[in-house]
């Protein structure tokens, strides 16, 4: 009887033994499990982290392209607001005109007298030109500035120009005059003014209509 109570205990006891052992295996797996898992979860945020910063970095990086963009834009205007011309040249009066080329014939004169910008001309397709108190210029596509004083004959009515030309000009209206210059082949070309002055470059004769209507040419 003793012996059979002393194999119980010895079977109950391997018994808890054994649970015992599974219990802590179990433990132990659950326990690496959940250091796998906060593992992952620490490599997910560090990688989320890292994302982020690398994001954050090219934010900077275009923030910085931005900023140059910006700056290089604001250096061109201010080059260009600052500008000096690319050449100067004496005209007829004594002023000087101040020539600067925009583009492809395109090209702008600053007429200039004592530091003070008396007119401007512009070339906008055309030539262009400017009765300046009865001194004359023209500003051609190509940039060449070309100034003469007087000549000046009052429209409407027929003129005959310098280098050969006939001016035949009419009034359209306030301030709105057309000439058209004449050849031995009939109508070269026509001007005409619509608040401003118009100029030509007529195969080297150089001709302003004014907006008061007072043609004059050089050759």
């Amino acid at each position: 009887m003793n012996a059979r109570r002393t194999r119980r205990t010895v079977r109950s006891a391997g018994l808890v033994a054994v649970a015992v052992a599974a219990a802590l295996s179990l433990t132990a797996c659950q326990g690496g499990d959940r250091d796998a898992a906060l593992e992952k979860k620490d490599s997910a945020s560090a990688a989320a982290s890292s994302t982020g910063n690398g994001e954050a970095k090219s934010d900077a990086v275009r923030t910085e392209a931005g900023k140059a963009q910006a700056g290089g834009s604001s250096a061109s205007a201010t080059s260009s607001k600052k500008g000096s011309p690319d050449r100067t040249q004496k005209l007829a009066d004594g002023s000087t005109a101040e020539i600067y080329k925009l583009g492809e014939q395109h090209y702008r004169a600053k007429i200039v007298n004592s530091g003070s910008v008396l007119a401007t001309l512009e070339t906008k397709g055309h030539d262009a030109g400017l009765d300046a108190n009865d001194m004359f210029v023209v500003l051609t596509l190509g940039g060449e500035v070309h100034s003469w004083m007087g000549g000046g004959q009052q429209g409407p009515g027929t003129f005959k120009l310098a280098g050969g030309w006939t001016a035949k000009v009419k009034k359209l209206g306030e301030l709105r005059y057309r000439a058209q210059i004449i050849g031995n082949e009939g109508v070269a070309a026509t001007l005409e003014t619509n608040g401003h002055d118009a100029g030509l470059d007529a195969n080297g004769s150089y001709i302003v209509l004014s907006a008061g209507g007072v043609i004059s040419a050089h050759a």
